[in-house]
């Protein structure tokens, strides 16, 4: 617990970023107690009408666990080694009433596990619905607790960021039996040495991404499947980045999960070793003065 203080304390001297979001007082505020319901910021775009996005008739599975892959247990980043023809779905910035329940149901229609990077802020104001992802028996992590982007932050200000999502999601879960796992995913994918090394000093796992679907982009749901199968087919494996927070996404997923079966593709399932220090009150200097830890 020393030397991962003294590390902090040393990267704290070194300051990436001094912008400072006039959101992010009141995103820490609302997790130490205020019933602040925020919006969360972040690559969320306005969704299309049911009809702009209407993609029928919906498939039913080819078959029942054939997509079904292994399951990769890892202590660190460098565990999660895919082979050709595997494949890893990710969720980002949920959980969303409305469409993570749908997402739930489709991935459970295929008996395929995802890992979900949760929002703090949004775990915390739908705590029910986060425990029901992990009923299911899908991996959480965190994603920050507002979707700031980090690198525009200060290095004290980034960590308690990342401190207050990872707190807030697990608490979520705790409060059902479960317990959050070590991967966090940068939002915007925008990172730096100081904060990767912050991360994983904090034990947390960063997960990356191979292929970007881009559902945050204004597209239909079968230029978003157009696009992601391409960009698997030319790699032919690879860690496939989601959100549950878009109609479309959740009426591209039936058929892009069928087409995956098709083909031959297997969904691979993460689980990490362990909790990581982020969960525990290590940093909470971190914290902005006056801000209850």
């Amino acid at each position: 617990m020393l030397r991962f203080s003294l590390v902090l304390i040393a990267l704290g001297v070194t300051l990436c970023g001094c912008a400072k979001p006039p959101q992010l007082q009141p995103q820490l505020a609302a997790y130490v107690g205020h019933d602040t319901d925020m919006v969360m910021t972040g690559s969320i775009s306005a969704d299309l009408s049911s009809e702009d996005i209407a993609m029928q008739p919906m498939p039913t599975p080819v078959g029942r666990g054939v997509l079904a892959g292994r399951t990769i247990t890892v202590a660190d980043g460098s565990q999660i080694s895919l082979l050709p023809g595997e494949v890893v779905l990710t969720f980002d910035d949920g959980p969303r009433p409305g469409k993570t329940e749908a997402i739930l149901d489709t991935l459970e229609a295929f008996n395929v596990n995802a890992t979900f990077l949760m929002l703090g802020s949004a775990a915390q104001r739908h705590p029910e619905l986060a425990r029901a992802v992990a009923r299911r028996g899908h991996a959480i992590g965190s994603h920050t607790y507002d979707h700031a982007d980090l690198t525009t932050l200060s290095q004290t200000e980034a960590i308690a960021e990342i401190q207050a999502g990872h707190m807030a999601v697990s608490d979520a879960l705790a409060a059902g039996g479960y317990e959050a796992s070590r991967f966090f995913r940068f939002p915007y994918l925008s990172e730096n040495g100081l904060l990767r090394a912050s991360v994983v000093e904090g034990d947390l796992i960063v997960l990356g991404v191979d292929i970007d679907s881009k559902d945050y982009f204004r597209s239909t749901p079968q230029e978003v499947m157009d696009r992601t199968l391409a960009r698997l087919e030319a790699r032919g494996k690879g860690v496939v980045l989601f959100h549950d927070i878009h109609d479309r996404t959740v009426t591209m997923l039936p058929r892009f999960l069928a087409e995956l079966e098709e083909r031959g593709y297997s969904v691979v399932s993460l689980r990490t070793t362990g909790g990581g220090v982020f969960s525990r009150d290590l940093i909470t200097a971190a914290l902005p003065e006056g801000k209850a830890d």
